[in-house]
């Protein structure tokens, strides 16, 4: 399909075999769309907000609460979701006390995956499926490995749940408003990728632009804006100042292609949206 946002040709021009692209507004229609926006792709990180909407959803539902012991001794699953647990950033071992540290961790995320597992006693892929992707018609994603980066999906499956954070349907509205709030603020450390932060931001499962330099996103991104890259080289952001999010999915890994061209081709799709 070819983009009525001119902006979403421009991955043409990026360094990589395939790419895909698509910008939904809040109210849910699709803005455009450029690429093979059906193919599969491995998301990488883009998958921890998926598992972050699950464990919410099972918050919901009275399976766990996000301010119950869970991952290391002190921390809960509210420290796993924003990344202040303590834990190291890909194996089990504790570098800080939880709530002093922003570190990065699959750890945490393959500790939240088991701990919603064993309260809802199903593996953690099977309700992610159950609370997410099948109520979205989320049909072409699946959960092959870790609820830290190991999701497969589409841009038009990652269009609806872009469309299902803007106006949610499966959580309540403040459940969603606190996942995309910095929890514990002020705290500092490093964004992969993008080096050390003063503050280093994030929500439940979401990374919070902020005033962060330098970033993924575009220099035009409202410092609301949320959502997440990964190593893959795919990332998804929400503005709600633009009341759009934009998908994009590539079969490169990450590196300095995408730290150059991501940022401009954001600004791009945030002028078109102005001028829509």
């Amino acid at each position: 399909m070819q983009s009525s946002l001119p902006s979403l040709a421009s991955i043409e021009n990026w360094p990589v075999p395939t790419a895909a692209a698509a910008v939904v507004r809040a109210d849910g229609t699709l803005a455009g769309s450029h690429g093979p926006t059906g193919r599969r792709f491995p998301l990488a990180s883009v998958t921890k907000p998926l598992a972050a909407y699950a464990v919410l959803v099972a918050y919901e539902e009275g399976a766990i609460d996000l301010d119950e012991p869970a991952g290391p001794e002190g921390a809960t699953v509210r420290h796993l979701l924003a990344h202040t647990s303590g834990l190291a950033f890909d194996e089990n071992r504790v570098m800080a006390a939880p709530g002093t540290r922003r570190i990065y961790s699959n750890t945490g995320f393959e500790a939240l995956g088991d701990h919603v597992a064993k309260a809802a006693d199903i593996p953690f892929a099977e309700y992610l499926r159950l609370a997410v992707l099948e109520p979205l018609g989320m049909t072409a994603t699946s959960l092959e490995g870790s609820p830290a980066k190991d999701a497969v999906s589409t841009v038009d499956d990652l269009v609806r749940f872009a469309a299902e954070v803007q106006a949610p349907r499966l959580l309540d509205p403040r459940t969603v408003l606190d996942a995309m709030s910095v929890t514990h603020p002020g705290l500092t450390g490093i964004l992969p990728g993008y080096g050390h932060q003063r503050p280093n931001d994030w929500g439940l499962g979401f990374e919070i632009r902020d005033g962060k330099s330098p970033h993924w996103t575009g220099a035009g991104s409202s410092p609301r804006t949320f959502g997440h890259f990964g190593q893959s080289g795919t990332f998804l952001w929400i503005d709600p100042d633009a009341r759009a999010a934009c998908v994009a999915l590539t079969d490169r890994p990450f590196g300095a292609w995408a730290v150059e061209a991501w940022p401009p081709f954001t600004d791009a799709v945030l002028a078109d949206l102005r001028t829509a």
